[in-house]
């Protein structure tokens, strides 16, 4: 079977944005690679996950806002369950928006070190560059160019590990679960960063356009298994760049632009370049699916499914997250505070959005013979309950109610 990348592809360019590329960094530079097993528990259940939003929309072709509205059986249920998708997506992907443009700011300081560009100009730039894609209307546009970045981004993380020449056996020891002490919380971030909730939407819309004659579900689930695989190894790399260098190095370290100025000194100029543009191709490649995942959500339960990219009411949508998500970025709020708050708003949303994909995945009435097996119930009800779980405890550690 010939494997055509897409929309895997820009799952793995959603889910490789600012707030994991950061987790990441924090998770090495403070703990080496004791967290790496977290990384791949986060690509196994993603994997899950997607694969249930692959076969909903290459298959069954339905999105999972169309699939939500249609199980529906009572109006008011109808009208519940869209509020709440509405108010989550919009919330939250604005919330998501911010982090993604103030990281993409990062990535261009570190790029430009030494040369002084005031940061809301750098978030502006790339906002309007966002706004520019998502505002085409073309969906196999939009799919070369993320795909694009996302190969720009995955190639810059590799070189910067290879850099830094990784100790593999202390690689290999960290895939055993462990969490060190005051480690708790970046598990949790490395999880959350990387299973995305609005990826649910955005899977399933992006397969229904990619195999629209309904035979593709094959090539779907493969595609979206090998491209998340890839992603989570990309993770994977971002975290041995940062356990290699930096680990018990003494320096404080916040973020990916400041480890690529931490070890410009050791691996040279070339090193912070890497980092500084996976860094802005991580946070431009989410500025762009953010938006993208709430209109083809939001555009399905109002009616517009049918019309892809090219409706006024997708590009509205998608103009507004931008929008929203532009003027947060520039309230002053320091880029790594909205990163965390973007991980707030992913632990309340992820185990809703999970439970309802996992309610519409048993309609058979609706699916016919694309419906959840047994055993990808088990496992979906597995990460609903972990993720509620992380959900939680990110809510109450918000609220200071937990250390």
């Amino acid at each position: 079977m010939k494997l055509d990348f897409g929309p895997g592809v820009l799952v793995a360019a959603a889910f490789i944005g600012p707030g994991t590329v950061t987790a990441c960094t924090l998770a090495g530079a403070n703990f080496g690679f004791a967290l790496i097993w977290a990384l791949v528990f986060a690509t196994l259940a993603t994997i899950i996950l997607q694969d249930m939003s692959a076969r909903l929309g290459a298959g069954a072709q339905l999105g999972l806002g169309e699939a939500l509205i249609q199980s529906a059986k009572q109006p008011v249920l109808k009208w519940i369950i869209g509020g709440l998708v509405f108010a989550a997506l919009m919330i939250g992907n604005s919330a998501y928006e911010a982090g993604n443009l103030a990281g993409g700011a990062l990535g261009i300081e570190a790029i430009l070190s030494g040369v002084a560009i005031k940061r809301e100009i750098l978030i502006l730039v790339i906002a309007v560059v966002a706004a520019v894609v998502v505002s085409v209307g073309r969906y196999d546009v939009l799919e070369k160019v993320l795909i694009t970045l996302v190969l720009i981004m995955s190639l810059a993380f590799v070189l910067s590990a290879l850099f830094v020449r990784p100790d593999v056996s202390a690689l290999f020891s960290g895939l055993v679960p462990r969490i060190p002490e005051a480690g708790l919380f970046t598990a949790i971030a490395l999880i959350g960063t990387t299973i995305v909730p609005y990826n649910l939407f955005l899977h399933a819309a992006a397969s229904k356009r990619k195999w629209a004659d309904g035979q593709g579900t094959g090539a779907a689930r493969k595609e979206s298994a090998i491209s998340i695989g890839l992603g989570g190894l990309v993770s994977i790399l971002i975290l041995t760049t940062a356990a290699s260098s930096l680990f018990m190095s003494g320096l404080e370290i916040t973020n990916a632009a400041d480890m690529a100025l931490a070890i410009e000194p050791t691996f040279g100029e070339a090193a912070r370049y890497l980092i500084g543009i996976g860094l802005l191709a991580a946070g431009l490649t989410s500025a762009i699916t953010a938006p993208m995942a709430t209109a083809y959500a939001l555009s399905e339960m109002m009616g517009g499914a049918g019309k892809g990219q090219r409706s006024n009411l997708f590009r509205g949508i998608a103009l507004a997250v931008i929008a929203i998500g532009t003027l947060i970025s520039l309230t002053g709020i320091r880029p790594v505070s909205m990163i965390l708050i973007a991980q707030y708003a992913n632990g309340l949303l992820l185990p809703i959005i999970a439970a309802f994909l996992l309610y519409v995945m048993n309609q058979k009435a609706l699916l016919g013979h694309y419906v959840n097996s047994v055993r990808m119930n088990v496992f979906g009800i597995a990460v609903v309950l972990i993720t509620f779980g992380l959900g939680v405890r990110a809510l109450l550690r918000a609220a200071g109610l937990m250390p």
